[in-house]
């Protein structure tokens, strides 16, 4: 079993940035990949970005490209997600999710296996 914590949501305003963190633990954690989505009122749950866990590679939606980095601390089994230039659309609950089998990366919420609890990002315009 692996547990997921997401942490760092809040209010800010337009153009200003923010760090989200998701702290895993449970069961010897060496997932293929982890990801970070979103999910406005409304919408479904959208892919943001995700990290493969062996080869380091990133993958990002063309809607945070060049404003969002997911990265990660091994030592602490944390993967972030830092978001600059937040736009009013980027309003939303965002989650982390861990992949525990291959293949290696995927941006579909149905091939994630372990989920956190959210945490809210609103930027106000």
């Amino acid at each position: 079993q692996v547990q997921l914590v997401e942490s760092g949501g809040g209010l800010v305003q337009a153009g200003t940035s923010l760090r989200l963190s998701c702290a895993a633990s449970g069961r010897t954690f060496s997932p293929y990949a982890m990801g970070w989505f979103r999910q406005a009122p409304g919408k479904e749950r959208e892919f943001v970005a995700a990290f493969t866990w062996s080869g380091r590679s990133t993958y990002y939606a063309d809607s945070v490209k060049g404003r969002f980095t997911i990265s990660r601390d091994n030592a602490k089994n944390t993967v972030y997600l830092q978001m600059n230039s937040l736009k009013p659309e980027d309003t939303a609950v965002y989650y982390c999710a861990s992949k525990m089998t291959p293949p290696l990366y995927s941006p579909y919420v149905g091939a994630y296996d372990y989920w956190g609890q959210g945490t809210q990002v609103t930027v106000s315009s």
